[in-house]
């Protein structure tokens, strides 16, 4: 059952990677906007359509103009998908309205957000998420409009969790959005319990379950505004530890100051903690050099400027800015195939030299030479090594090995002896990248290639031409049953292979949607 739901996962995956994590959301948004503008014209929802065009107007021009300005002075890339996401986020958090009063505070709102991204920041990263701060700021001060989360609604629930669902899929953040709902939803259940019995009155518990569900916006908060990758820290306990803080003070928003702690004041806490968790900002990276490592695939060597941490294994988002950018947009995720006791040297590896029509982001990444300096946003990711000497099975498909060599690589730097079988799955020989690194860790390799790989080191086995599935995987790897299994690779084929390690110990998953 878990392999069957790993290989749809990564088949979802490989279909969502068409876009960027940013425009999928804009999509998604612009989506959930549409739906409820016609929404509107039954009467289905609370604003009006002349409310909802009027307020995303004064959010779309406010946002992008002060975007536009703050990024020109800090000689940043304009980011028009940034600038349309905070709107329509304000627009569907924020009351809307035609009132002087109101789009005023809907200026407002969107400008502090705006703002927010560049001031309230650390080394080039906001801390918080930029649409609940301006919500929240002019929320508190009565500045015309309130966080009123129409979006919150038994109409706009099914597109919400159609659409959100689409999001989370493609961040791979459903488990901690699921957490927060799940948190979310007992509280809120546990608080409405509670007033109701201290006020003599029979407690429904299904209509508290109705209630919690489809009249409370938990599930635009998680899906579009929780889930976000720069306001989360980069290990999963440390984000699930997270969502339950904000569901817990949603669920059941407390009294500070006089002021009812809303949904947007309890991730801006949350926020807080994830920012206490990672303290990580923007890293610059000087590009050293370059060299294909294979035919079709090329390693990017780095010296990094400042302070980067990083776990065996884990990935990094790098920013290559470029002009007309297609729709996966500036940004991209790479496994770093360089040690941390490699620092401060770092190296990445890519597919490239085999695509007709390359994404203008592999096209500007192709085009950056020696000297030229690039950002990092953050590191991420839970494919890691579990702890102890238990024995790991890894799994690679072409450029996949990636982050199994940073951990092979950091096991020979720290003197570590570990039980470790790669199995390393290439279309041809040739494609076999970082042999000689691989072949220095002393790990034993089971090669799958259709051709038969010329002077192979003595503890390298070919598995002579045959397609990996299970029986040649039990085969070469008698003793699965006792290992603890990783596969890294493209969508697609960590779909294919994914059945054959179901007799595995445990099975962990790394995936890259493409460049």
């Amino acid at each position: 059952m878990s392999t069957t739901f790993t290989a749809l996962r990564q088949r979802g995956l490989a279909l969502l990677g068409a876009l960027s994590m940013y425009r999928l959301v804009l999509f998604s948004l612009l989506a959930l906007a549409v739906i409820a503008f016609a929404l509107s014209f039954a009467g289905l929802v609370s604003p009006s359509p002349l409310a909802l065009l009027a307020s995303f107007a004064v959010l779309a021009v406010v946002i992008s103009a002060v975007d536009a300005v703050a990024q020109r002075v800090l000689r940043l890339p304009w980011r028009i998908e940034s600038s349309l996401v905070t709107a329509l986020i304000l627009l569907f958090v924020l009351q809307p309205g035609v009132d002087v009063a109101v789009l005023g505070g809907l200026a407002v709102a969107g400008a502090l957000a705006s703002v927010s991204k560049y001031v309230i920041a650390w080394r080039g990263r906001h801390i918080l998420n930029p649409a609940a701060f301006g919500a929240a700021v002019v929320t508190i001060a009565g500045l015309g409009t309130f966080s009123a989360w129409w979006v919150g609604t038994p109409a706009l629930f099914v597109p919400v969790l159609i659409l959100g669902l689409v999001v989370l899929w493609r961040t791979e953040k459903v488990r901690v959005v699921l957490v927060f709902l799940v948190v979310a939803i007992a509280v809120a259940l546990l608080r409405q319990f509670v007033q109701t019995t201290q006020g003599g009155l029979s407690f429904d518990i299904g209509q508290a379950l109705s209630f919690a569900v489809l009249q409370s916006p938990f599930l635009f908060l998680g899906a579009f505004m929780l889930s976000e990758p720069l306001t989360l820290p980069p290990r999963r306990w440390q984000q699930l530890t997270v969502a339950a803080l904000v569901g817990a003070l949603a669920g059941w928003p407390l009294l500070v100051g006089g002021f009812t702690l809303g949904q947007e004041r309890a991730l801006l806490i949350g926020n807080l903690l994830a920012f206490a968790y990672a303290l990580r900002g923007s890293v610059r990276l000087t590009l050293v050099s370059r060299q294909f490592v294979t035919p079709t695939a090329q390693e990017l060597t780095f010296r990094t400027k400042g302070s980067l941490k990083f776990v065996p294994g884990q990935y990094l988002e790098l920013d290559v800015p470029h002009r007309r950018p297609d729709a996966r947009g500036t940004r991209r995720e790479f496994s770093i195939v360089s040690a941390p006791g490699d620092l401060p040297t770092l190296r990445i590896a890519y597919k490239d030299g085999d695509q007709k029509h390359p994404s203008s982001y592999k096209r500007a990444l192709a085009a950056a030479q020696p000297g030229a300096t690039l950002a990092v946003t953050g590191t991420w990711g839970d494919f890691v090594l579990p702890r102890g000497d238990a024995p790991v099975l890894m799994v690679a498909a072409g450029i996949g090995v990636t982050p199994f060599v940073s951990q092979l690589r950091q096991l020979q730097v720290t003197g570590e002896k570990r039980d470790v079988v790669l199995v390393y799955v290439a279309s041809e020989a040739a494609e076999l990248a970082f042999r000689d690194e691989l072949a220095a860790t002393g790990a034993r390799v089971v090669v799958f290639t259709r051709d038969e790989p010329q002077g192979l080191p003595a503890h390298w086995t070919w598995a002579g031409g045959i397609r990996l599935d299970a029986a040649g995987l039990e085969r070469e790897v008698p003793d699965i049953a006792a290992r603890h299994a990783f596969i890294s690779g493209p969508p697609r084929l960590i779909a294919d292979l994914a059945p054959a390690l179901q007799k595995a110990h445990s099975l962990t998953t790394d995936a890259f949607a493409g460049y």
